[in-house]
Formats: C-alpha cells, structure tokens, sequence
C-alpha cells in the first residue's frame, strides 16, 4: 500500500515536471526569432530595437531554469563519475540522498530569496535597468517556480532512492512505460 502511494506522489511529480520543462521549451522557437528579428533590424533595416535583447535575456533564463527540473528528472545533470560508477547501486542511492539534500537546502535558499525580490520588485517597482525598462517581478516569479519544480522533484528522486536503499527495488517500474507515453504525446504535439 505505501509503495503504490510513494509511486503515485513519484508519477505525479514525474508529469507536473514534464510538463514545465516542455512548456519552456516552447519558449526556443519565440527566443529564436526575438533574435533573428533582432539581427535583421540591426543590420539590414539599420534601426535596433529596444526591447529585444531584455526579452532574450528573460526567455533564455526561463528555458534554463524551468527545464532544469526535466533535465534532473532524465537524470542528464553531470556527476563524479569517477567515484559514482566505481560504487554499487545501493551507494550511488546514498550518495543521491546526500547530493539531493544539499540541492533541495540550496534551492529553498534561493526560493526564499526570490519571494523576497519579488515581494521588492512589487513594492519599489524594479525595472531593469535599459532603455526598454521592463519589469523584474516576472522573472522572480519564473525563479520560484523553477526552484519549485526543481524541490518537488529533488523529494520523488529522493523517495525513489529511500525504497532502493531499503527494499532493493526500484519504486517506479512504470518509469519506461511512461516515458514512452511522454515521447508519444511530444510526437502528438508536434504533428499539431
């Protein structure tokens, strides 16, 4: 009964995060042609605009941190592996528990942080600091989001990793399955 509800709370998370990383990657083809468009007024109409590169910056930031958690959740973030692969399956669990608790003690610094920019850039109305001026409050809404896309996945990893090291079994034998079904729904949109 306790692992059918761990894996749900993992699967659950699994999709919210799916979700977020490939809603920001919608995000590549507008970031794309914010700077073609950029380009082309610079140096064949001779008139740069104003607000492009802000909106660059800002897109770029939301790509990197909002996919971060579906690059965490695909495993593709960089480890010791020298260390990491020399270990048995059950370590490298341990050794994800105490990485993951770092992570999740870092990111709810940073979350903490960004509610208090925001909560400043609300009240002193922060503007960045160009000839376009847009607001900062977006982009520190963007940053608790991301930290807490990125905290709900660090506790499915770190659950998954726990029924490992104590059961000798992966929580989530539907992990292939659903990846499956992600790819289809990718292919479904696309076709759109």
């Amino acid at each position: 009964m306790l692992s059918k509800v761990l894996a749900a709370y993992c699967l659950g998370v699994n999709r919210i995060v799916y979700w977020v990383g490939v809603s920001a990657s919608v995000l590549m083809p507008i970031l794309a042609a914010t700077v073609a468009f950029e380009v082309f007024s610079r140096y064949v109409l001779g008139e740069p605009t104003i607000w492009a590169y802000d909106v660059s910056l800002f897109l770029f930031g939301y790509i990197a941190a909002l996919g971060g958690a579906l690059a965490q959740q695909n495993k593709a973030h960089i480890n010791v592996d020298v260390l990491y692969l020399s270990v048995s399956m059950r370590v490298r669990s341990v050794f994800n528990l105490f990485s993951y608790s770092l992570a999740i003690f870092f990111l709810s610094v940073v979350l903490m942080m960004a509610f208090g920019k925001f909560e400043e850039a609300v009240e002193f109305n922060y503007r960045r600091q160009s000839e376009w001026a847009p607001s900062m409050a977006h982009f520190w809404v963007m940053m608790m989001v991301a930290c807490g896309a990125f905290i709900i996945q660090f506790t499915s990893d770190i659950l998954q990793d726990l029924y490992f090291v104590f059961t000798g079994k992966t929580l989530l034998k539907q992990e292939a399955e659903f990846s499956e079904q992600q790819e289809e729904l990718v292919e479904q949109a696309g076709d759109a």
